[in-house]
């Protein structure tokens, strides 16, 4: 796409979920359930101690929902591009958290700001030229000892291939391999760095048995999506 930076999510705003949910309905899940899986994913290494938390890329707030029903103790600075995304989260009126338009090019915090950032299917939305630039100023927010989460689709899996070719708002979007994506944090100075793989079964259905197998089967590079975990 010539000229392309960042993907606008104005025109999706007052029905994203609906459309969402929709568009992943072979899963066996809707869209609020995978923002909270990555909540959920996020209890497994943190604990509801006060912090400073950096969402980068939050759409409505649904985000901002599981993080303060599983860590509220946490403050939460919400960053978008879309001020029609954050009109709608501002409605959700949840404690601990600020809701800022920002251009997409700069994070709008000072150095050693954060605890922890959190950006969850929000890079295959970048051009590829910004990457590098963008988890660099990550990196810059961050305490000493902050971590990132990097959530990400799995573009060698062909249901999740399918899945973004088939969404409407996903129509100018590129995924990024792992190899890719690790890269990106070890050349922005990030250390510790941790990949798990996730979603590899339908939520509901015949397969659903071996959702417990899930958790056994992070190294196997064929999960729905994968995510990093990263320390400055």
């Amino acid at each position: 796409m010539p000229g392309r930076t960042f993907d606008d999510f104005d025109d999706f705003a007052n029905d994203y979920r609906n459309i969402h949910s929709e568009n992943i309905k072979l899963s066996g899940a809707d869209s609020l359930y995978f923002a909270e899986y990555k909540i959920l994913e996020l209890k497994k290494f943190e604990s509801d101690l006060p912090q400073q938390i950096l969402d980068i890329g939050c759409g409505d707030g649904a985000t901002e929902v599981f993080i303060q029903r599983n860590f509220p103790s946490w403050h939460t600075m919400a960053i978008d591009v879309s001020e029609k995304s954050l009109q709608r989260a501002k409605q959700r009126n949840l404690d601990n958290v600020s809701f800022i338009c920002y251009d997409g090019k700069e994070i709008p915090f000072e150095e050693n700001s954060f605890d922890i950032v959190f950006v969850a299917a929000v890079l295959h939305h970048i051009d590829f030229s910004l990457h590098d630039a963008f988890v660099k100023d990550i990196y810059r927010v961050l305490k000493k000892g902050g971590r990132v989460y990097v959530f990400e689709h799995n573009p060698l899996n062909p249901a999740t291939k399918y899945l973004v070719k088939t969404c409407v708002f996903d129509k100018n979007a590129h995924l990024l391999g792992y190899r890719y994506a690790y890269r990106l944090l070890k050349s922005s100075g990030f250390t510790l760095i941790k990949k798990k793989f996730i979603l590899f079964f339908p939520r509901k259905g015949i397969l659903s048995f071996l959702l417990n197998l899930e958790n056994k089967l992070g190294w196997l590079p064929f999960g729905a999506q994968y995510y990093f975990r990263a320390v400055k």
